[in-house]
């Protein structure tokens, strides 16, 4: 048999073992683990990010066990299996890849995009092209998928100049509303976020990978503030900010 089967078969039978001999994997519900679930793509987005490739094989059996625990419960309460879970996965893979098990041609990752969008629409009953976005999603991480699922529509900018020109236009009516002290900052603030996200779409940039990077920096950089005053035993909020400033470029050539 085919390592990969023998794998996946043994993960199956260590659930079925632990679903029936173990106290605490017999109360798990679908609820109790929902929390748990996103724990776990967050610690995998997490060694993702840090090119950690031993903790990212670790947080994808974790995710793996999860995807086998809900459908170990779904079998019991005769809802679905895991049979009829990898059945439809690969049902949809097909279907929605006809430039490879059909007559199709796509020559580019943008066609195979839009053609993905078009089949949800025309052929799987998708009652919305933003239908699919999850509710619950980041802020930011949804800007951007929504802005990726009307573009496989052909709802989007010509080019990335008309793009940044509404960057402007949207900083510009941002900066009136401040002015003015007007009740409308926080939409024209909302404005200029969702059009610098649409912009990172055309100069090729994740910008949840953008911001997360950046945080990471920001963090290592003030961190580095921090140690250099307990180096001299003092607390940060004794340094003067012209001070933490010059121990913030140092940290910066230092990388």
């Amino acid at each position: 048999m085919d390592e990969r089967l023998q794998a996946f078969e043994r993960l199956l039978n260590i659930m079925d073992d632990l679903r029936s001999k173990c106290p605490w994997d017999r109360e798990q519900t679908f609820d109790t683990l929902r929390c748990l679930t996103i724990e776990e793509t967050y610690e995998l987005s997490d060694a993702i990010v840090e090119k950690n490739y031993s903790d990212m094989c670790k947080e994808l059996g974790d995710l793996l066990l999860h995807i086998v625990f809900y459908a170990k419960i779904a079998d019991e309460q005769g809802k679905f299996d895991i049979t009829k879970v990898l059945n439809q996965l690969c049902d949809k893979l097909i279907r929605r890849h006809p430039h490879i098990y059909g007559t199709t041609e796509s020559n580019t990752a943008e066609q195979v995009h839009q053609n993905w969008e078009k089949i949800k629409l025309q052929k799987e009953g998708n009652r919305s092209v933003l239908g699919g976005v999850p509710k619950s999603l980041p802020a930011l991480i949804k800007a951007y998928r929504i802005q990726e699922k009307v573009n496989g529509v052909g709802f989007d900018w010509n080019n990335r100049e008309e793009v940044w020109d509404k960057v402007q236009e949207e900083l510009d009516e941002l900066q009136v509303e401040v002015a003015q002290n007007s009740d409308k900052v926080e939409d024209e603030f909302g404005d200029v976020l969702f059009a610098l996200i649409n912009y990172s779409r055309f100069i090729d940039v994740n910008p949840d990978e953008a911001l997360e990077k950046t945080n990471r920096k920001f963090i290592r950089r003030f961190q580095y503030i921090e140690q250099k005053a307990k180096e001299t035993n003092r607390k940060i909020t004794d340094l003067s900010l012209d001070e933490m400033e010059a121990y913030w470029q140092q940290s910066k050539t230092l990388e």
